[in-house]
């Protein structure tokens, strides 16, 4: 019976997406989508060709929209132009938020805060549920769901009575494969659907103008006391800067668990947020990414129009 609910409110939500044509602000149920998408074919046409660095006529051609249409859709969507957008998904632009990356942890962890980069940042708050509530599934936890449009495509928000507890993304159709995916890390927990309950989350998480110090997003990390210590370490890289996995471990005094913090940091249950997207290889490389790739560059470049990257 859930997944009839679920199947009919992704097709009802589709299908806004595709006929309304009233809401045009990044942000917005359809308008978001609808960016997304044409962003999703632009990335990965730059993915493939950026060393040749392509004509905007190019790109445009290869993400379905015309040039005037993909400068005021990045214009829109990351407040950056093609071109910028461009050079935030090369190579070099990764080494240049890898340098000085560990002094820059550093002083996050010794402050507290996380540098400049914090004023543009989410002001989250957390918590970490106790190591017995994470060994049993879930069980005895009531898990609201929803699903919401957001820049980086569908966004499936799982929450908590304690806060946000998940945060993953999918593509047209892949919904329900997003959600069967966070509900095997916690398997016993009860799912109930909540769309208008998750939405005043979601708008949180994807609005900058609402991203208050004075009233913190709060977040529940469920999860082993080794994966807790990474995703903690994650919550203080400032946006528009980026750590390699090494970085990780030497801040969590684990030098030599270069390996299991990158397998913390596949299994972050809060993407975005935990911002594990601005964990990178050790050269600067887009290493894998749960949510894809593409979405990982997508992130990259929207935080860079954040802090005015131009």
């Amino acid at each position: 019976m859930v997944w009839i609910r679920l199947r009919a409110y992704i097709r009802r939500m589709m299908n806004l997406a595709i006929n309304d044509h009233r809401l045009t602000t990044p942000g917005s149920q359809t308008a978001a989508l609808r960016d997304y998408d044409s962003v999703r074919r632009a990335i990965a046409f730059i993915s493939e060709h950026w060393r040749q660095q392509p004509t905007i006529e190019s790109v445009a051609d290869a993400a379905a929209v015309t040039p005037d249409e993909l400068h005021h859709l990045f214009r829109r969507w990351a407040g950056l132009t093609p071109k910028a957008f461009m050079q935030a998904l090369t190579l070099e632009h990764a080494k240049n938020l890898l340098r000085d990356s560990a002094s820059v942890l550093d002083a996050a962890l010794d402050s507290g805060l996380s540098g400049p980069g914090r004023l543009h940042d989410l002001f989250v708050t957390h918590e970490a549920m106790s190591p017995g509530e994470w060994k049993n599934g879930g069980a005895g936890m009531t898990l609201r769901f929803g699903f919401h449009a957001s820049p980086f495509g569908t966004a499936v928000v799982i929450a908590s009575d304690r806060g946000l507890a998940g945060l993953a993304f999918a593509d047209p159709g892949d919904e329900p494969s997003a959600l069967a995916d966070m509900q095997r890390r916690w398997p016993r927990a009860t799912y109930v659907e909540d769309h208008a309950g998750t939405a005043r989350i979601a708008r949180r998480i994807f609005d900058p103008k609402l991203w208050r110090p004075d009233e913190p997003l709060r977040v529940i990390l469920i999860g082993t006391d080794f994966e807790v210590r990474v995703w903690e370490t994650l919550l203080k890289i400032p946006m528009g800067r980026a750590v390699c996995y090494s970085d990780i471990a030497n801040k969590i005094r684990a030098p030599k668990a270069s390996r299991a913090v990158g397998a913390a940091v596949g299994k972050n249950p809060i993407s975005f947020v935990v911002p594990c997207h601005r964990a990178l290889g050790k050269g600067g490389g887009l290493t894998g990414y749960h949510w894809g790739i593409t979405r990982k560059q997508a992130m990259i470049g929207w935080e860079a129009g954040q802090l005015g990257m131009h």
